[in-house]
């Protein structure tokens, strides 16, 4: 059965998409620890990060960088976090967190934004995507 993340590819299920490629999607996290906090995924259906092949995960991390690249031009912070738990979804998911402080970094305090802000914050970050090549 596909997972929620396929579904999330296949369009089936609205995301605030950041980025696409041929192997890989970016879409903002709907629960943040913070505005910008953005999940980057393989499009190959994988449950565990280490299970995927050299290739699929290199890209991934290519991938990610890139996106990182763009929030951090897009939504002021320190820095972009990067963590990789994946016990929520069975589908391997890298997070990218702009990090104001050590609580940015935690599981436990969420965001609250609205649709309008996910859309102007998704849009923004997608706006610098290509930058980063």
């Amino acid at each position: 059965m596909a997972t929620l993340f396929t579904k999330i590819i296949k369009g089936e299920i609205p995301s605030y998409k950041i980025a696409e490629t041929d192997r890989f999607f970016a879409f903002l996290d709907i629960n943040p620890n913070t505005k910008g906090h953005t999940l980057c995924i393989p499009k190959k259906e994988v449950d565990k990060i280490f299970e995927l092949d050299k290739e699929t995960y290199l890209g991934l991390m290519e991938f990610s960088r890139k996106v990182a690249l763009a929030i951090e031009k897009s939504v002021p912070c320190q820095r972009v976090g990067m963590t990789v738990i994946g016990l929520e979804v069975p589908h391997v998911h890298v997070h990218l967190i702009p990090l104001h402080n050590m609580e940015s970094a935690r599981f436990t305090t969420k965001q609250q934004l609205s649709p309008e802000e996910f859309e102007t914050t998704a849009k923004l970050i997608a706006s610098h995507f290509e930058d980063n090549d």
